[in-house]
């Protein structure tokens, strides 16, 4: 096995918000890992169709797993892991097995763009062959070669639930295929999408419950860890003949502007065309489209970008997360902005314009068609930042901003900033000092939002710091084409420095104005206060006060991977982030390092270092080679979510983050070039 952890999470994305994912090991750990995943109404609506399977080989001297599971009580069977000698994950997934001296079996698979759909495939790899073959699935001299008799038989699992739930052993699954020619079809419930399953070997139905699998990640949560998969059968592939290749896609997953294509994903193979034919054709194309990308980061962000209705949006993180206001609105300035991705940022950003309401964007859209959340006092913030961002990018592109839809992105922007000053839910209006004023007991409104029990871990209740950061850069970005908003920045901006400033501390206080009591100041030391300085189009310091507050973030809050939600020694400081759900919510922003966060602090650290390119070479040297080799850890080519405040600083909660990664994309693009 290569220095990859065995443990560490691959996934291939579709682009409409499903997705295949797994371990290295293929073990797989959470409910979320599953082989086809598909949402029904994009991107949510998220159902496991098929969660995996087994394979195995069968050659003249015995049969070999190529595959293993977890089950209860902790017994891996079979012992297929034991035989991968290496693992990549670019452009995608592929594994190779070794059987004996002289047989190595090679499996990958990939998600092609826009599909609802996974191809897997297998390989001989004969020993001294060229193990990537030619790019046909074939390896250079398997033509030639005198192979045993190799047959490859594949055991796919279903369930047919949402990607939240488990899966138990029942009486209504329907067991039954649809067998014609090289397709077979398998519907496990009435109402949940049919799998279209497309392969060059042979189905042979075998009905059979396969109980107690456990996933090990949903132990550690404290989480429904078990559950029970159906088997309808058993794939045969002779691969001494050639190739295996199976293809399993969701059926009535309609595509756009193709409204003859709801039972039959695009990259399903016509009658007249062969699967393997079909896969050859697929794999060239999306390997093209793969090699398009300037750097592995870019392509690993082309996960996050996913339909919803007409447009487009991003989702927060995979594998449970949805698309989030505020999450969207960070991620974007790195995912598509930085990267040069306008049109889709265009796109995203139009498309939660028409939600703007009360001067308000949700800050999440439930996966099962509720009502959008309007809980953010961030979110409709950091949206304005986002547009500022791409229409300063736009410049070098006219015909993305002269293009009538910069007038809508601006008229968002002055309803947002109307709805905050006149006021609007929860408490959020422009105060008497400029300053943004919001919160009311029973809502967490900043992104420091965990609830354990109905309460606030974090109410922050008042001004807190980064919201007047965002507010006034927000006040700004609308002056540039509505004047009346220049005022208000004014009146904000004289007031920040002097309320916010605790000369004795040497940093900035986390709250002012605390529970709304005038004067009543929180100087807890957290990373808020870095979008003081860095984050955002503005500084709002002076120089001086500028450096001594960066200098204490990185004393105090600064590690490889990220900023420390609370310095240690603070009241409520954890060092790790574990247990079940309440423990873990408890310490979500009590220590816990959050990756994300070094988007601001290299950009504060650069700014008051001289902005010039000494200062961006040594904050490279200085901060980014831990984040790269992370990206060979948890979500392998991505950043995680949230890792443990002390040393190892292990990796925890979501393993691919989207604005986490957005961040480091900026960094590279917009900071430190």
């Amino acid at each position: 096995m290569n220095p990859i952890d065995p443990n560490a999470e691959w996934i291939e994305a579709d682009g409409l918000g499903g997705f295949a994912s797994g371990t290295v090991s293929g073990i797989r750990t959470r409910r979320y890992h599953a082989l086809l995943l598909t949402a029904t109404a994009p991107p949510a609506g998220r159902m496991v169709l098929v969660n995996g399977f087994d394979a195995w080989v069968e050659i003249p001297r015995g049969t070999f797993a190529i595959s293993s599971q977890r089950y209860g009580p902790d017994v891996i069977h079979p012992d297929g892991a034991s035989r991968i000698e290496s693992f990549e994950y670019e452009p995608w997934p592929r594994w190779r097995c070794r059987i004996d001296n002289d047989l190595v079996i090679e499996q990958e698979l990939f998600v092609p763009k826009g599909e609802s759909a996974v191809f897997i495939s297998w390989r001989i790899v004969a020993r001294g062959a060229d193990s990537r073959g030619d790019g046909s699935g074939h390896t250079l001299d398997q033509a030639t070669s005198t192979l045993p008799a190799t047959t490859l038989r594949v055991r796919p699992f279903f369930s047919g639930r949402d990607f939240h739930a488990t899966h138990h052993e029942n009486a209504s699954f329907k067991f039954v295929a649809d067998q014609n020619s090289e397709r077979v079809r398998f519907q496990s419930y009435a109402g949940v999408p049919a799998v279209i399953a497309y392969s060059n070997g042979h189905y042979a139905h075998e009905p059979s419950w396969y109980r107690n699998f456990v996933y090990s990640e949903e132990q550690a949560r404290g989480l429904n860890a078990v559950e029970d998969l159906a088997s309808p059968g058993v794939f045969e592939f002779s691969l001494s003949e050639r190739p295996a290749v199976l293809m399993l896609a969701a059926e009535a997953i309609a595509r756009a502007g193709d409204p003859g294509s709801a039972n039959r994903p695009a990259s399903t193979p016509p009658d007249t065309e062969s699967i393997e034919a079909r896969h050859v054709q697929v794999r060239a194309i999306e390997q093209a489209r793969r090699q398009h990308f300037s750097s592995a980061l870019e392509q690993a962000a082309d996960a996050y970008i996913v339909n919803r209705g007409k447009g487009k949006t991003l989702i927060a993180g995979y594998p449970w997360f949805g698309d989030w206001g505020r999450d969207t609105f960070i991620a974007l300035r790195g995912l598509c902005i930085a990267t040069g991705r306008l049109e889709e940022a265009r796109d995203i950003l139009l498309q939660w314009a028409d939600t703007v309401s009360q001067g308000m964007l949700p800050n999440r859209f439930p996966d099962n068609g509720e009502q959008p959340e309007f809980n953010s006092v961030d979110a409709s913030l950091w949206y304005i930042i986002a547009v500022n961002d791409y229409l300063l990018a736009g410049k070098k592109q006219p015909t993305l901003t002269d293009d009538g839809h910069t007038k809508q992105l601006q008229a968002a922007v002055d309803a947002i900033l109307r709805g905050y000053s006149e006021g609007t839910r929860f408490g959020i209006r422009a105060d008497r000092d400029g300053l943004l004023s919001a919160g009311e007991h029973g809502q967490q409104l900043t992104w420091m939002d965990a609830r354990v029990d109905g309460r606030e871990i974090t109410p922050r209740i008042g001004k807190p710091v980064e919201i007047q950061a965002l507010w006034l850069n927000a006040l700004a970005v609308g002056a540039k084409f509505s004047e009346p908003w220049q005022t208000l920045f004014e009146k904000g901006n004289a007031a920040f420095e002097s309320k916010f400033w605790n000369e004795h501390a040497g940093y900035l206080a986390d709250v002012i104005d605390c529970n709304h009591q005038p004067g009543v100041i929180d100087l807890t030391f957290r990373p808020n206060q870095i979008f003081a300085v860095g984050g955002l189009p503005l500084t709002l310091l002076s120089k001086d006060k500028a450096c001594r507050v960066v200098d204490a973030v990185e004393m105090l809050l600064a590690t490889p991977v990220g900023l420390r939600s609370l310095a240690p020694g603070e009241r409520g400081y954890a060092p790790h982030y574990q247990g079940d759900s309440r423990a873990r919510d408890s310490v979500y922003h009590q220590g816990t390092v959050w990756p994300w966060l070094i988007g601001p602090f290299v950009e504060a650290w650069v700014r008051v270092h001289g902005a010039n390119a000494d200062a961006r070479k040594k904050a490279r040297a200085r901060f980014l080679p831990a984040l790269y080799e992370h990206l060979n850890h948890a979500g392998l080519g991505h950043i995680s979510e949230i890792c443990d405040a002390e040393p190892p600083h292990t990796p925890r909660g979501c393993p691919f983050q989207a604005w986490s990664l957005g961040e480091l994309l900026r960094i590279e693009h917009s900071i430190l070039t």
